[in-house]
């Protein structure tokens, strides 16, 4: 396994990022376990969750079956760089929702006794809070780092702008402000080269991209489909909207002789301000499947060929609008 820096931080992370979104929705308790302890074996190291995981409000089941497994011992936790998230509705009263202070600090504790530890290593705001001024917000944040329960700060789904306004505030504080930003980033995804990367690249904040496979289309998904595996109507449509890109990108796989999604995540970790692409596997097998995009390099005909196919929105802002 390779192992890089979070962002600006000393934290070292490995490139592929364990995404526990499918534990308890998709996958069992059992096979969670399996799939966690064999992510360490193979030296993953970052793990990043949230706490609506589980998809039943306020149960935090995938941040629970975390806790059952940190709880075995044999230095899990010690070994884990754990991410989670807040922000997402965790009640139907109205503060249980949202970035105020007050929600910060009760879905974190909460977090905590899930997950059965004293510390989150990386706490990120699964959204932008328009309605929460900064202030309150990093103030909020501010006090968990001296309580020792949480130690970073991320943001996910962040605008440009929106980085640059909290890493200005942070500033003032003499705070830290945020060290990594989990967006939306694939082959077929790629609005934020236009002003999150840039951002974040000026800002020191690693990036970690969720869907890097698009959802699954990049996964080699037209010829699994051609094969007889079925598509669900979300991806039929999908396969049938990119079908002509796909058959190119799938085509252009095979002459370079490395699997569609071995190539869509090597495709992002080549990018410098990527820290680790987080892969989402139900199974065993999605888990080890995945190691080979770590060494993938690729000839600059391939990176062209691969522009070609799926074109980006022309370079960062301005540029890639203005002369």
């Amino acid at each position: 396994m390779q192992y890089t820096n979070l962002g600006r931080t000393g934290l070292s992370v490995s490139r592929l990022c364990l995404g526990t979104m499918n534990f308890g929705p998709h996958t069992t308790d059992a096979d969670s376990f399996e799939i966690m302890d064999t992510a360490l074996d193979l030296g993953i190291n970052f793990f990043d969750t949230a706490n609506v995981y589980g998809w039943k409000l306020g149960e935090g089941i995938t941040e629970n079956i975390l806790g059952r497994w940190f709880a075995q011992g044999g230095g899990r936790r010690e070994k884990v760089v754990l991410a989670t998230k807040v922000f997402g509705r965790m009640g139907e009263w109205p503060n249980q929702r949202g970035l105020s202070a007050r929600h910060i600090r009760e879905a974190c504790e909460a977090s905590l006794r899930r997950m059965q530890t004293d510390y989150i290593d990386l706490y990120q705001m699964h959204h932008i809070d328009r309605n929460t001024p900064w202030e309150e917000i990093w103030q909020a944040m501010e006090q968990l780092v001296r309580e020792g329960k949480v130690l970073y700060v991320g943001s996910s789904n962040f605008a440009g702008w929106h980085i640059a306004e909290a890493q200005a505030e942070a500033r003032q504080r003499h705070f830290m402000g945020l060290v990594s930003e989990q967006s939306l980033y694939n082959l077929n995804a790629r609005m934020v080269e236009l002003e999150v990367l840039p951002a974040c690249e000026k800002f020191g904040l690693g990036v970690i991209p969720w869907s890097p496979l698009a959802g699954g289309i990049l996964g080699g998904a037209l010829e699994k489909f051609e094969k007889g595996r079925r598509a669900s109507e979300t991806r039929q449509e999908d396969i049938d909207k990119y079908r002509p890109q796909l058959e190119a990108y799938e085509n252009l796989c095979k002459q370079i002789g490395e699997s569609p999604a071995d190539v869509a995540l090597a495709w992002l970790l080549k990018n410098p301000v990527v820290t680790a692409p987080i892969i989402g596997p139900r199974t065993l097998d999605q888990l080890t499947g995945s190691l080979r995009a770590i060494e993938i390099n690729f000839s600059e005909e391939t990176l062209k060929s691969l522009d070609e196919i799926w074109p980006g929105p022309g370079g960062p802002a301005p540029e890639a609008y203005a002369w």
